[in-house]
C-alpha cells in the first residue's frame, strides 16, 4: 500500500545553502504560490503549486493561503526542567541557580511531576512552531524518562540526557562519577535511536563535576560517539575564573573537558561568550558547535556572543532559547534578540541568516541536519507555517513589503505564538491554535493547560 501524499500549499521559503557563506539573497528560494509535497513522514519536493499540483494530482491539498512554510524551528539547547521558574528575577549565574534552578530541579525525582512539566514544556514549544529540542534534564533518571516519553507521544526529534554534577550542588542533586556513568549509560541504552530520540551525554558544566566525572562521561562517550555531548562553556567572566581556580592545573576552560574526552564533534557548548583565541581555534578544529543563548545572555547579564565572527571563523553554531535562563520559549523571540545582539557586535544579521541559524544551523549543532531542519526532499517532514500578518503591527509594515525578506523580518522581531499558523510533526499535522484543523490532515490539540491559556 502506498503513502498517502499531502500537497501544502502557501508561500514557501528554501534557505538551500549557508546565508553565512553565500550572500543571503542567493542562498534561499521564495515561491510566492509555493507547495511542498509530502509522502507519509517525509519531504518528496518543493517548487511552484500549480507544477506540484499537476504532477500531483491526488494528493491531498492543505491551502495554507499566504502563510509562509518553513522547516519547524530547532531548539539547540534548554533546561526543560526550568519551564516552571522562567523569566524569574535574578542577579548573576550562580546566584540564579542557587536561588531558582536547584530547587525546582529538586523536583523532579516525582514521576508524575517530572511528566507533567515534560508534557508543558513541549506543548509550549510547538505552540511557538519549535519542532525539535536538545535539553538538559535532571540528575533524576525520572525526569529523563518522562521528557523522551512526552517526546515520543508526539513523535518529536528531540535530544536530551540527565544532567551529571558530584560537586558544588546541594543534597539531592549530587551524584558521583560511577553513578553518573551507570545511570547515563543505562538511560542511552533505553532511549539513544528510540523513535526519533537521541541521548546527549550530559556533565552541566565544569564548576559541578570533579575532573574523574568528566573523565567518566568522557569514557562513556567514546564507547558512543554516535550520541552527542551537551554542557556550558565560558558563560560568565566569574565562572570563568571559577574555573581556573577549580582547575588550577588546566591551560583553560575548554581544557577541563578537552582533557577528559570531552571535545569533538557532537560537542555541543552553550554560551560560548568569553574563549580565548586559542579556544576558539581548538573548538573550530574539533567540529564542535557553539550554542547562541541570546535572551539567556542578556537576562543573566552575561555578555554578547559575535555571531558573525563565529560564523567567519568557520565555527558550528546553534540558536537557542536557554529556558529557564532564556526569558521566552520562542525562537521567533530568539532570531529578534539575536539580531539585536549582532548589532551591538558591528554585524546586523539577514533574516535569511536569521532563519538558517534558527533551522539548519540548530540541526547541524545536533549533527542532525540530514533529519531536520531544512526542506531537502528526504528529510523528515517537519515544518512551521507562519502567518505573517498577525498582529495589526505586524500587518501594517507587512503592508508595505517590496520582498519576502521586508515581509518576514517584522514577524521575526514582533512576531510570537499568534503567528504560528499550524505546525507539522513527521507530516502530522499539529495545530496549536486551530484544533481540528481547516484543510483535513491529521490535527492534535495541545496538553489542556496549553488550551486553556488559549481559550480553546
Amino acid at each position: 500500500m502506498s503513502e498517502t501524499e499531502t500537497l501544502l500549499l502557501g508561500q514557501v521559503l528554501d534557505i538551500h545553502a549557508n546565508p553565512f557563506e553565500a550572500p543571503p539573497e542567493e542562498a534561499a528560494r521564495h515561491e510566492r504560490r509555493g507547495a511542498v509535497l509530502l509522502r507519509g513522514s517525509a519531504i518528496v519536493e518543493t517548487g511552484p503549486a500549480e507544477k506540484l499540483q499537476k504532477a500531483h494530482p491526488r494528493a491531498q491539498v492543505i491551502d495554507h493561503g499566504d502563510a509562509l512554510i518553513l522547516p519547524g524551528f530547532v531548539d539547540s539547547h534548554a533546561h526543560y526542567p526550568q519551564t516552571a521558574i522562567i523569566a524569574s528575577w535574578g542577579k548573576r549565574l550562580i546566584d540564579w541557580l542557587n536561588s531558582y534552578t536547584f530547587p525546582e530541579e529538586m523536583r523532579f525525582g516525582d514521576p508524575e511531576y517530572a511528566a507533567e512539566i515534560a508534557n508543558r514544556y513541549l506543548d509550549l514549544l510547538l505552540a511557538h512552531g519549535t519542532t525539535s529540542v536538545a535539553s538538559f534534564c535532571t540528575i533524576h533518571p525520572a525526569s529523563v524518562n518522562a521528557f523522551f516519553e512526552a517526546a515520543a507521544a508526539r513523535n518529536m526529534a528531540v535530544a536530551a540526557g540527565r544532567t551529571c554534577m558530584d560537586r558544588n550542588a546541594p543534597d539531592g542533586l549530587r551524584d558521583d562519577a560511577q553513578s553518573a556513568y551507570d545511570e547515563s549509560k543505562a538511560l542511552l541504552e533505553r532511549w539513544h535511536g528510540r523513535g526519533r530520540g537521541i541521548y546527549a551525554i550530559t556533565p552541566r558544566f565544569s564548576p559541578t563535576s570533579t575532573p574523574e566525572q568528566l573523565e567518566a562521561l568522557g569514557s562513556l562517550w567514546s564507547e558512543h560517539p554516535d550520541c552527542p555531548m551537551q554542557t556550558h562553556l565560558s558563560e560568565q567572566t566569574d565562572e570563568v575564573e571559577w574555573v581556573r581556580e577549580l582547575y588550577p592545573c588546566k591551560r583553560d576552560y575548554l581544557d577541563t573537558y578537552e582533557a577528559h574526552g570531552l571535545l569533538g564533534p557532537g560537542a555541543m557548548f552553550g554560551h560560548a561568550i568569553w574563549l580565548t583565541d586559542n579556544e576558539r581555534a581548538r573548538l573550530r578544529a574539533s567540529g564542535a558547535a557553539l550554542i547562541h543563548c541570546p535572551t539567556s545572555n542578556t537576562f543573566i547579564g552575561s555578555g554578547i556572543f559575535d555571531t558573525a565572527r563565529a560564523m567567519g571563523e568557520g565555527q558550528i553554531v546553534g540558536l537557542a532559547t536557554d529556558t529557564g535562563g532564556g526569558s521566552n520559549f520562542s525562537m521567533l523571540h530568539t532570531m529578534a534578540a539575536a539580531y539585536e545582539i549582532g548589532q551591538l557586535a558591528g554585524a546586523a544579521l539577514h533574516p535569511a541568516q536569521l532563519l538558517w541559524l534558527a533551522t539548519e544551523g540548530s540541526a547541524r549543532a545536533m549533527r542532525a541536519e540530514g533529519r531536520i531542519g531544512t526542506l531537502r526532499p528526504g528529510t523528515d517532514a517537519d515544518l512551521v507555517v507562519l502567518d505573517l500578518a498577525s498582529t495589526p503591527a505586524i500587518a501594517q509594515r507587512v503592508a508595505r513589503a517590496e520582498t519576502i525578506w521586508e515581509a518576514v523580518f517584522p514577524t521575526i522581531m514582533m512576531g510570537d505564538d499568534r503567528a504560528i499558523a499550524s505546525v507539522y510533526i513527521a507530516g502530522e499535522r499539529y495545530d496549536a491554535l486551530v484544533p481540528g484543523g481547516d484543510g483535513g490532515g491529521h490535527s492534535r490539540k495541545l496538553h489542556p493547560l496549553i488550551s486553556d491559556s488559549l481559550g480553546l
